[in-house]
């Protein structure tokens, strides 16, 4: 069941179009993420399913709702967590969650009492009576995203919620996504770190210069670029003629070598494990690793896009800045 459909959804800023007819649905209880460069058009389209931009054309239907008419109503069952906070600096953590809530219209004793428990949750009761500006970015990220959640939204929008931030809040952040998604809310995740996109994503839309070029699943989007089969064996072998000795015994395999005694085997037929053990083990040659390889997101990223890895890096490091 489709909890939010798009429909040629464009948005143009004078003669710049940002967002050119896109259509793509997501499914209740999902955690759907939205993957691209910086400008690709990602925040230009959360602010439109939220209602922060209009739409220059298209249609938008979330929980039934049209979400572009109706956008009131819709506002009442989503929440949105930014790429930059809209809190309150001279207000505290808890303040900051209550008034939140009062915008939602909840009682004050139901407010403060969901206030406490989003600040015990997200690691922050110690923290809640100090000002929001002396959180650090890591701490204000959390707070950021128990503000979108304060009224237990249906969905949630989270535009880039781990960019710039240390390792150890980014991974606190992720285990929160994951348990409100187990606990059945739908989010919806913009995002240009592709680590991100493959730990937390059901399904993944790639979106490049405005268009939305690819959605489909993690899984799907793996077997996709397996164009072949890959072994590593890690051996304790510097034997010259190995690579000519399995050449002969396996004649449709093709072998990279590595200065660590790293064998890479690959072919286009599947491949099994134990011939070749059999083989190492006539031989003599002990070995210490045999992994399968698999494709990176990163890989199916750039054959989808494009756009090489690299670029996304430095796009990271200049927003970290």
């Amino acid at each position: 069941m489709n909890i939010i459909e798009v429909k040629n959804l464009s948005k143009s800023f004078n003669d710049f179009q940002a967002v050119k007819g896109i259509s793509f649905a997501v499914e209740k209880g999902e955690v759907f993420g939205f993957l691209g460069p910086n400008g690709a058009g990602k925040t230009t389209t959360i602010n439109m399913l939220t209602g922060l931009a209009k739409p220059s054309s298209g249609e938008i239907v979330i929980s039934g709702q049209d979400g572009i008419r109706n956008i009131k109503k819709v506002q009442q069952i989503i929440g949105i967590v930014p790429d930059e906070s809209n809190l309150y600096d001279d207000l505290s953590g808890f303040e900051n969650l209550v008034f939140c809530a009062s915008l939602y219209g909840m009682k004050k004793d139901k407010r403060e009492k969901r206030a406490r428990e989003l600040l015990k949750e997200f690691s922050l009761d110690d923290t809640g009576n100090r000002p929001f500006k002396a959180y650090s970015k890591g701490m204000k990220r959390k707070l950021t995203i128990a503000a979108g959640i304060i009224h237990e939204p249906e969905i949630l929008f989270l535009d880039e919620p781990t960019t710039g931030i240390d390792v150890e809040s980014a991974r606190q952040i992720r285990r929160m996504i994951q348990e409100l998604n187990r606990m059945g809310t739908t989010i919806f995740l913009t995002t240009h770190y592709i680590e991100d996109a493959e730990r937390l994503c059901h399904r993944i839309g790639f979106i490049v210069g405005g268009r939305v070029v690819k959605v489909s699943n993690v899984r799907d989007l793996m077997a996709e670029a397996q164009h072949e089969n890959i072994v590593e064996f890690r051996t304790d072998s510097n034997d010259p003629g190995l690579e000519k000795h399995l050449k002969s015994t396996f004649p449709n395999i093709n072998i990279k070598s590595s200065k660590d005694y790293c064998l890479r085997i690959s072919s286009g037929d599947h491949i099994e494990l134990m011939p070749f053990m059999n083989f190492f083990d006539g031989e003599g040659i002990n070995i210490s690793e045999a992994r399968i390889i698999r494709p990176s997101l990163e890989e199916v990223f750039v054959s989808i896009t494009g756009i090489e890895i690299d670029k996304l890096k430095k796009e990271k490091e200049g927003k970290k800045k």
